[in-house]
């Protein structure tokens, strides 16, 4: 057995930091100076939906301001125990796509893989926060299950690793799922969803950027930004590795009342986003988990914002306002 001080002492940099992460809603309180009486709904609403967040993401909110728009993505609130009028546990219906445990066929061609419920920071808009993650994940012991459903399927080219978050697993562990994956030559793409790389920059270390620049795959790497508070200079830094690793750099945001409802903050962030290297990819309607109503806009408002920016910015620049609908065979333009 290895001693627990040399387990700790082989941990990388940026695990360290994700097991130091806020769970307690009075120590968010208490350091971002905010009054508390926002505590008893805070404690009762994560309660079902547990509150975590990085401090080095917490370093980047507006003291005393419960307005902030990083502090509401995370901050539990009231608002998530009332029942939401066409609101559900299973928005997208996932559960009826999955193929085998955590292998989700939704779209011709492409396969999702659901690896872990574990993430760094917990989005209170999530549309996975009530996932059953203990019986629906393609982890270790479902792994060679996904493996078998994907060789028979020679119709996939493109592989998404999700969760929860990919990148919460350790470097060893992805590195081999990678090379088993690489035997499956009709693969031709790996993308990776991941909020790490922004919530807790220090994940992109060298043993991240020696497994993900395989020359097997073309590589894209979908990070998840909503507004450009998010982006410093640790987050640029380590986009900068990972296009130097030859990966593709996307953005996909989620449409959030309070947070990016905005046309200036819309254009900022397509802005910021841009400078660090990365390209907006999916502005997301919410998906309607139950808990997260207070956080919608409306379609409507959706493409106005959206239009709005296509007379300000390049094209390129513009992300595509979609929403995912269960069953149908692609994201739906908006």
């Amino acid at each position: 057995m290895i001693p627990r001080s040399l387990r700790s002492q082989q941990l990388g940099r940026w695990q360290t930091l994700l097991g130091e992460a806020i769970t307690d809603p009075q120590e968010l309180l208490r350091e971002l100076e905010l009054p508390l009486r926002l505590l008893p709904a805070a404690r009762q609403a994560s309660a079902g939906f547990r509150l975590q967040v990085p401090r080095g993401f917490v370093r980047r909110m507006r003291r005393g301001d419960p307005d902030d728009p990083l502090l509401r993505q995370v901050l539990p609130l009231g608002e998530e125990l009332e029942v939401g009028d066409g609101y559900s546990l299973d928005p997208l219906r996932e559960q009826q796509s999955m193929a085998a445990p955590g292998v989700l066929h939704k779209y011709h061609g492409r396969v999702l893989l659901t690896l872990t419920g574990a993430c760094a920071v917990h989005c209170r808009y999530c549309f996975r926060r009530h996932y059953p993650y203990s019986d629906a994940t393609a982890g270790r012991a479902n792994a060679q299950l996904a493996i078998d459903y994907l060789q028979r399927h020679p119709e996939v080219e493109e592989l998404i690793l999700s969760g929860g978050d990919p990148l919460s697993l350790s470097d060893n562990r992805l590195q081999s799922l990678v090379t088993r994956l690489a035997s499956i030559r009709h693969l031709k793409r790996l993308r990776i969803h991941s909020r790490l790389p922004v919530v807790l920059p220090e994940r992109v270390d060298q043993r991240l950027l020696d497994w993900i620049s395989t020359p097997r795959f073309s590589v894209v790497l979908v990070i998840h930004c909503n507004h450009a508070n998010e982006i410093d200079a640790p987050l640029r830094e380590g986009m900068a590795k990972l296009r130097g690793a030859g990966v593709t750099l996307l953005n996909q945001s989620v449409l959030l009342r309070g947070v990016n409802d905005r046309l200036d903050t819309l254009l900022e962030l397509s802005e910021r986003l841009f400078e660090a290297g990365v390209l907006p990819y999916y502005l997301h309607q919410l998906d309607p988990v139950q808990g997260a109503s207070h956080f919608a806009v409306t379609e409507e408002i959706g493409r106005q914002l959206v239009d709005a920016m296509r007379k300000r910015l390049p094209g390129y620049l513009v992300p595509r306002l979609v929403r995912e609908d269960p069953g149908k065979p692609s994201k739906t333009p908006l």
